[in-house]
């Protein structure tokens, strides 16, 4: 998530100080992303000191307001125009666990996959309730709240689809110490067809 590219997406409609941001954000996307105060007072030093916001004063309670510069919006226009790579986005802790679990042996991966989607899915009904009673006219929040649960669905499917590459990996690698079947030579009758003698 940029918070320096929503701070100046959100100063483009109105000057304004630190927490009316995070106040401003936080109502927009309902609070699923929680600013930090000092984050974004940290970000909006750092968008000063690179010209892209200027202070303009200050209230009566003495907090900076900010307003938007010429190469502010020009940052932003690129932002608006510009595709968000993946990878910009943060690394995916899921499937960093899942995949450190299958090359652990000690690991019941499929466990983890189970616990996981259980837990998705709760999220996905938590979700889903929340869309129900979410007002018509409040779209900026409900589009947040179906791309979570967008979210939610395909990171179920892909669960489902890492579960059933297990169990297609474990009937082509049979476990260790496993007892052969009929049709996998032991040490024994493996010599035994090797001289000739009845296996």
């Amino acid at each position: 998530m940029s918070i320096r590219h929503s701070l100046l997406a959100l100063l483009a409609s109105d000057s304004a100080y630190g927490y009316q941001l995070r106040a401003r954000f936080e109502t927009l996307t309902g609070s699923v992303w929680p600013l930090n105060i000092g984050q974004v007072y940290t970000t909006l030093a750092r968008l000063e000191r690179d010209g892209l916001v200027v202070g303009a004063g200050s209230d009566d309670e003495g907090r900076i307001i900010y307003r938007l510069t010429g190469p502010g919006r020009d940052e932003l226009a690129l932002w608006w125009s510009s595709p968000v790579g993946r990878s910009a986005r943060p690394r995916d802790e899921l499937a960093i666990k899942i995949a450190l679990a299958v090359t652990d042996p000690t690991i019941d991966a499929a466990a983890i996959l189970q616990t996981q989607r259980s837990d998705t899915m709760r999220s996905l009904q938590d979700l889903t309730k929340l869309k129900r009673h979410t007002e018509q006219d409040e779209v900026a929040w409900r589009l947040v709240l179906e791309s979570m649960i967008f979210n939610a669905e395909a990171e179920i499917r892909w669960l489902d689809h890492c579960e059933s590459t297990l169990l297609r990996e474990a009937h082509r690698r049979p476990e260790v110490g496993r007892p052969p079947g009929p049709s996998e030579p032991t040490p024994q009758n493996a010599t035994a067809r090797g001289t000739g003698a009845p296996a």
